[in-house]
């Protein structure tokens, strides 16, 4: 490892840096640990913030008369603005310093939960969400290029992405059951009062012991690219969660599916023009870039549309309470927590093939039994279930960041990270919609009753995402498909 010369905050050579920026290689091993661990505390909080407000929604929705389009905007309207800016929080944070944006995501999202949790209505609830997913934009995907140009070693880079994994478990874990407690216990409101004194703890760290850097040079701002990025999530998520209160054919829901698609065509045409595009298309001639993205999208999406519809399952047709609903989900965050490391070790050992096809295996198989669920499935039953799809999902996250920056050279690895982090987003945005539509449209109140039979339709399309995963999972990790990535880096 290099012990002299000048490096950007994504790991390229710079004649000219920051007197702020610290060269990397210089970083103690135990300090890179300390950074490693001050970035997983924007992930806690990030990911048990998603699994708390999902045990909540049934709570949130009695206490706001709210409707099950209006739960989906509880979460989705946080997804499609966290998803809309993650590319944009990424260019920002390599030309004012990722430091100061990580700061300043982790104050937005303090003060989005602080907000929260005073909200007077579900309206206000969504507007403020927001106001965490604009934080929480600055946080994941410049804390994981933190990761990655701190760890420049390929191995400890896998070791420490398994880390962050296993963060997830750690708040999907968490979040159900800190959460369920909370809700029965005080009420809805203070799920979002955890969120706040990690996030000042973490705001005080970055400043004493995360050295800041950029890139030396920034990726200009896309103004037009990122509205049409906005407009194209938007609208398909309007259209779809909408869809079956508005009618498919009105003339709303078919404006926003023909505004998404003009907004996505607008991309395909625009951003090729740009000389730094907010999104690279080039990067999608890598056949494991392209396949590392609809794998996130896939695999995400599985992922929130359980967490949405089995929150439902579990308090309104087997009348838990919230508490007991997170207990429930206990096996499936203790397999991820154990797996998600194992995966980013695998990753460093042997490469992406073997999590992703086990991962993408294992949520096929979980899917496929939820296809059978009824109202007194027993709870032996359910909590295998829950254990196969643990597995699935502590398996796959590893890999999908390994996958999609493969082969990309140093300079663009933040850039392809926040693309993967983006498609995360946008699956699970679409998981909630999609999933959430199929299996309770039509139901009204009468989610007690027929939820059960209703909810296959969901877990078909659970399953079917899985078998992209496992299917990709394969196709991605071919010789001939590294070597596509090898020539779209040269690019």
């Amino acid at each position: 490892m290099p012990t002299s010369g000048r490096f950007s905050q994504d790991g390229a050579t710079s004649p000219a840096r920051s007197r702020e920026t610290t060269d990397p290689a210089t970083l103690p091993q135990r300090r890179k640990i300390g950074i490693l661990l001050i970035c997983c505390m924007s992930l806690l909080i990030v990911g048990m913030d998603n699994t708390i407000v999902n045990v909540a929604l049934p709570s949130i929705g009695r206490d706001f008369h709210a409707t099950v389009s209006g739960l989906q905007w509880t979460v989705d309207a946080y997804i499609v603005v966290l998803a809309s800016l993650l590319m944009l929080s990424g260019s920002t944070a390599d030309r004012l310093g990722r430091k100061r944006t990580f700061q300043v995501g982790l104050v937005l999202f303090t003060l989005g939960s602080l907000l929260s949790s005073l909200a007077p209505g579900l309206v206000w609830l969504v507007v403020f969400r927001m106001l965490q997913a604009i934080g929480g934009s600055m946080l994941n995907p410049v804390a994981m290029s933190i990761i990655r140009n701190t760890f420049d070693d390929p191995r400890q880079r896998a070791q420490a992405i398994g880390v962050w994994g296993a963060v997830v478990g750690i708040s999907i874990a968490m979040g159900p059951v800190v959460g369920g407690a909370l809700v029965q216990s005080v009420g809805w409101r203070s799920i979002f009062w955890v969120n706040i004194p990690i996030g000042v703890v973490a705001v005080v760290l970055t400043a004493l012991f995360v050295p800041e850097s950029r890139a030396p040079n920034p990726r200009r701002i896309d103004v037009f690219g990122q509205v049409l990025v906005i407009v194209a999530l938007a609208a398909v998520t309007y259209g779809v969660i909408e869809g079956p209160n508005a009618g498919w054919t009105s003339t709303t829901i078919l404006g926003m599916f023909v505004l998404a698609a003009a907004a996505v065509g607008g991309l395909l045409v625009y951003e090729p023009r740009r000389r730094d595009p907010l999104l690279e298309l080039r990067f999608f001639r890598s056949v494991p870039f392209s396949g590392a993205t609809l794998i996130a999208v896939a695999g995400f999406a599985a992922y929130a549309g359980f967490l949405f519809l089995n929150t439902l399952y579990l308090q309104e047709v087997r009348h838990l309470s919230a508490f007991e609903a997170g207990l429930y989900t206990l096996p499936m965050a203790g397999m991820a927590l154990v797996l998600s490391p194992v995966s980013g070790w695998l990753v460093g050992r042997v490469g992406s093939r073997v999590p992703l096809v086990l991962g993408g295996a294992s949520l096929t198989a979980a899917g496929l039994m939820l296809t059978r669920l009824t109202t007194d499935t027993p709870h032996l039953t359910l909590i295998v279930i829950y254990l196969v799809f643990g597995i699935g999902f502590g398996l796959i996250n590893a890999p999908i960041t390994d996958t999609a920056v493969a082969g990309m050279p140093p300079s663009q690895a933040g850039v392809a990270s926040a693309v993967a982090s983006t498609s995360r987003q946008v699956g699970a945005a679409l998981g909630v919609a999609i999933i959430g539509v199929a299996a309770t449209a039509g139901l009204g109140s009468h989610l007690a009753g027929r939820l059960a039979q209703a909810s296959h339709a969901g877990w078909w399309i659970m399953t079917g995402c899985s078998l992209v995963v496992l299917a990709l999972g394969m196709v991605t990790t071919t010789r001939r498909a590294r070597r596509t990535a090898l020539a779209a880096a040269e690019l």
